[in-house]
């Protein structure tokens, strides 16, 4: 048993020396998301703040999921995280043979879904503080999981792209 999670310490240790960039980008979206959500605890629990006609600091307490789905749905949000999470990191590989838009729309969704279960498990909701006014008030974990999405979507046109062309 030592023997396999000494293997396993070795494993991870040469990826991440081979893969700067990627645990870079993870901890630069957590370090960004965690110093945001600090900062909107810290300075919006009186009332929003106004940037723009448009756009308001607005601290929000989520138990639910995108778009008001699912309040006080926490402990179920937490697994669900837990599983994309873990499905992530187990098709690391795979993911990643898909291209560059594959593999840095797993990073952002990874490091989004993490910023996010931090909150969950720590708070019991997630710090929500970016309110455009007409969309549900988000963070900045959010915006990396959606960005991600959207990785993900320009990597699949990519991918049928190419099939067509070969065709």
């Amino acid at each position: 048993m030592k023997q396999s999670v000494s293997n396993a310490v070795r494993r991870v240790r040469t990826w991440a020396v081979a893969n700067p960039g990627i645990i870079g980008g993870v901890v630069a979206v957590l370090t960004l998301d965690r110093v945001s959500k600090v900062l909107a605890q810290t300075f919006l629990v009186d009332g929003p703040v106004v940037v723009w006609p448009f756009f308001h600091l607005h601290y929000v307490e989520n138990t639910g999921a995108a778009f008001g789905m699912m309040q006080g749905g926490n402990l179920l949000l937490i697994f669900v995280m837990l599983g994309i999470i873990g499905y992530l990191l187990h098709s690391w590989k795979e993911i990643c043979a898909q291209g560059v838009w594959a593999k840095w729309g797993s990073v952002l969704i990874l490091a989004g879904a993490l910023g996010n279960l931090y909150d969950r498990i720590r708070l019991g909701y997630v710090v929500d503080f970016l309110d455009f006014l007409v969309w549900p008030v988000f963070n900045v974990a959010d915006t990396a999981i959606t960005l991600g999405g959207c990785c993900f979507v320009i990597s699949l046109l990519t991918h049928w792209k190419h099939q067509r062309e070969e065709k």
